[in-house]
């Protein structure tokens, strides 16, 4: 458990010093081995404007990644801990005893089937349509719910180059004001102008990349738990519906 967290940490920090190192290593190769090394702060600065929109993209980034490493976990969102118990309250048909037990233990699995057991009745027959009814809408809630910040990595991925392309723009613009009001007699101001262009381009994607790498890691795990939510919950309906256990949880099964 620790070590995952530590390569998650890790994982994260190399999102981070990324953008930084690539960027050192391009102000390394274009100064020469006569120039002054640029710092980091000399390169945000020459960054201009849009640097500041895509640092805190590059925060949103980092935050996102890890909020979803540790909210998508599949023993997290289905509980497989708890589904031999749930098995043996659904073979009584315990209805109170399940719904109690789903109350104690909030997550999306148990969120969906508590949704349905409150369609159930202890004084008459069930109403299994019913049930699977209410089991839909709570999972389609609760999917909208798990996917929003899955969504958040899709829409950084997308808005950071364009911001990387408007700060280029926006130094390309400003390289030609100079050439057109001073000419070429200045080429450190040029140089600083056409330099801007470049890393806002480069920050951009490389924001952009990791992002959309870990938006389609994150939502096709969450597919996957999603489809196993959907088999978990089938099972439990068919042992309260019939009363018999399934062949895995069969005495003398592996």
């Amino acid at each position: 458990m620790i070590l995952k967290k530590l390569i998650k940490v890790a994982f994260c920090l190399s999102l981070v010093a990324g953008p930084v190192a690539f960027a050192q290593d391009a102000a390394d190769g274009a100064a020469g081995p006569t120039v002054q090394k640029t710092t980091l702060w000399q390169m945000i600065k020459q960054g201009g404007w849009s640097m500041w929109p895509l640092g805190m993209l590059s925060v949103g980034m980092v935050y996102f990644v890890v909020q979803n490493g540790l909210a998508t976990r599949e023993k997290v969102l289905l509980r497989p801990d708890l589904l031999p118990e749930f098995i043996g309250l659904m073979k009584d048909r315990k209805v109170v005893e399940a719904h109690t037990l789903c109350k104690e233990n909030e997550t999306l699995f148990t969120y969906v089937f508590a949704a349905g057991l409150e369609r159930c009745s202890t004084t008459r027959a069930i109403d299994f349509a019913k049930v699977k009814e209410a089991i839909e809408e709570a999972s389609t809630e609760e999917i909208t719910t798990y996917m929003k910040p899955i969504d958040y990595l899709s829409i950084i991925g997308a808005v950071a180059p364009m911001l990387g392309l408007l700060g280029t723009v926006s130094g390309m613009i400003k390289a030609f004001q100079t050439i057109g009001s001073q000419g070429m007699g200045k080429p450190e101001v040029l140089a600083g102008n056409i330099g801007e262009a470049l890393i806002t381009t480069a920050t951009g994607l490389i924001i952009a990349i990791p992002s959309m790498m870990c938006y389609y890691y994150f939502r096709n795990n969450f597919i996957k738990s999603t489809a196993t939510l959907g088999r978990n919950i089938g099972a439990l309906l068919d042992t309260m519906e019939t009363g018999e256990l399934p062949l895995g949880f069969q005495e003398g099964s592996k």
